[in-house]
């Protein structure tokens, strides 16, 4: 059977899809060919580096004379225009695509610029029909029109578009549209019927008679105002004195969720301004048909404000993310950039942050040649300020003695100075250990995970919490303790990210698994076996979004080894 004009129409509508990727940057994708798969999975149309998004996550087809998104049973959804859709949905120009995450791609469905040209040329031409139906023709372009423009022209460009579309439905002569600014109302865009534009001070009815009536009143269409001293206006103001014949307003009513016709005007705060339009000469055409149009129009205004408001938002955030990265950079220049791999004190280290920057922090720092520390602290929270006291800590224990016997004193002055500047609200658990050329590990253990040490026979011990963490409590003693390492005893000290990291059955990979796999490996040179657990919770997160900081330092006591192990 030959396709219907309706679907050849839509094979001739080439659509693009505008994908933003999570710092902003927008690039444009035509949609071809169909079917178009969308997902992780470097075999898809497009490819999405997220490791949230399913391998296999949606696709786009064409049916029927329209475009249609499938959900492919992915784990985190498909959502079109904020809603989660079901199976499948039909797209229409414009649509928002997103995949259940603030932070990651947003796609928009767009026609190309043939398209719009065509809309164009639609408008301008003559309608061949009475009035109500050509002014409908005429809407309905304007309405795509404005759809279109949004990726392309600002956001002034589009609502001026709004205005004259609702001059040319009313017949009248004026038209503004005004915007809340708190608790005001502003003067956006304001134009003659030909298309000049007009001064802010042309609107001669106060706006705070207009934002009394939009608060009181549901549904503004008609404004009367003979007389007009019970709204405000001084007694003497009359429709002469405002030299108005005819007035309408429409409410821009806020954009929600669920559907256009789910929106409803309640009160000021449910607007996010209005269109008022006036003549001098004319009455306004308010009609049946014209006033569903005005309605229609108001909410295609709103919408816009809305997209562009949304718009905004990914910019700022946008921004927010270039200084991240310039956080995250500064702060992974922190961390030590050479480990020891050779000699009797041997060490491999990595932090990973769940976001830009992350609250874990480790150290190892040779305090003399016959001594050396670590430090691993995992500060409460996530975000900028857990960086920032991960950073404060780092600066402390660079300033720690080369004696045991100050571990005790140094984590005590940490402790105040953290209960002074935080009141109790930030803390962290932390770890830290001397080791002396003799193997003896002197330690203590702030709330920190208990880390784990490989003898060469194959047993292992548990370092275990010695006091509370750093910035708990006032007065918290901490205790040091000590262990006599021998020779290629191994150390394996981590942050709670490591064994609370995620399968996609929500399962945690836990410390028991962690041990199995340490001592099938007790041979191992400390970097090969900081490389082999990182990449075996890996491939145990399968593509998970990680929810905690990772942070993985190993270290091995090796005096009679004197020989370079490469890492």
């Amino acid at each position: 059977m030959p396709p219907s004009p309706e679907a050849r129409a839509g094979e001739d509508r080439r659509p693009t899809l505008v994908v933003a990727n999570p710092s902003g940057n927008r690039t444009r994708v035509p949609l071809d060919p169909l079917p178009f798969a969308i997902g992780r999975h470097a075999e898809n149309n497009l490819v999405l580096r997220d490791t949230r998004i399913s391998r296999n996550h949606a696709r786009i087809t064409f049916q029927d004379g329209q475009y249609l998104i499938e959900d492919l049973k992915s784990r985190h959804g498909v959502y079109v225009n904020g809603d989660r859709i079901q199976d499948r949905r039909p797209l229409r120009n414009s649509d928002r695509i997103d995949f259940g995450f603030q932070d990651s791609y947003r796609i928009t469905f767009s026609f190309d610029e043939g398209d719009l040209s065509r809309i164009l040329e639609q408008l301008q031409a003559p309608a061949a029909t009475g009035p109500v139906k050509g002014n409908l023709g005429k809407l309905r372009a304007l309405v795509e029109v404005a759809r279109a423009l949004q990726s392309s022209l600002s956001i002034d460009d589009v609502l001026t578009a709004v205005v004259d579309a609702a001059l040319a439905v009313t017949g009248t002569e004026r038209g503004f549209l005004l915007l809340r600014d708190g608790q005001d109302l502003v003067v956006k865009v304001a134009r003659e019927r030909g298309g000049a534009p007009l001064s802010n001070t042309d609107l001669k009815v106060p706006t705070s008679v207009i934002q009394r009536a939009l608060k009181q009143r549901r549904e503004l269409l008609s404004m009367s105002f003979d007389p007009l001293e019970e709204q405000g206006v001084r007694p003497n103001t009359t429709v002469a004195d405002l030299e108005l014949r005819s007035v309408v307003c429409v409410p821009l009513v806020r954009v929600r969720t669920g559907g256009t016709e789910d929106t409803m005007v309640t009160s000021l705060d449910d607007t996010a301004g209005l269109l008022y339009m006036d003549s001098r000469e004319t009455h306004a055409d308010l009609s049946a048909g014209n006033r569903e149009l005005l309605q229609t129009l108001a909410l295609e205004a709103s919408t816009i404000l809305e997209n562009a408001r949304l718009l905004e938002e990914e910019r700022a955030k946008q921004r927010m993310d270039e200084e991240l990265d310039v956080a995250r950079q500064i702060q992974s220049s922190l961390l030590p950039t050479e480990l020891p791999t050779s000699g009797w004190f041997r060490a491999a280290g990595s932090s990973l942050s769940s976001r830009q920057v992350g609250g874990d922090y480790f150290d190892v720092r040779q305090l003399g040649p016959e001594s050396w520390s670590i430090a691993v602290a995992d500060v409460s929270g996530k975000g900028v300020s857990s960086a920032l006291l991960a950073s404060f800590l780092q600066g402390a224990f660079l300033l720690a003695s080369d004696s045991p016997a100050q571990i005790a004193s140094m984590m005590d002055r940490i402790n105040r100075y953290l209960l002074e500047r935080t009141k109790g609200e930030k803390y962290a658990t932390v770890f830290y250990g001397m080791i002396d050329r003799s193997g003896i590990l002197h330690w203590s253990n702030a709330g920190h995970c208990g880390p784990l040490v490989i003898h060469n026979d194959g047993r292992l011990t548990t370092l275990a919490t010695t006091s509370l963490p750093i910035g708990m409590i006032e007065g918290a003693s901490f205790h040091v303790e000590r262990i006599q390492l021998a020779p290629l005893d191994k150390i394996v000290i981590y942050s709670d990210g490591l064994t609370e990291a995620q399968n996609p059955e929500d399962k945690f990979f836990g410390v028991e698994r962690l041990s199995n796999l340490l001592k099938s490996r007790v041979s191992a040179t400390c970097p090969d076996l900081h490389r082999e657990i990182l990449a075996t919770v890996e491939a145990y997160a399968e593509g998970t979004l990680l929810t905690d900081d990772i942070t993985l330092v190993v270290v091995e006591y090796a005096p009679d080894k004197s020989t370079n192990r490469s890492a």
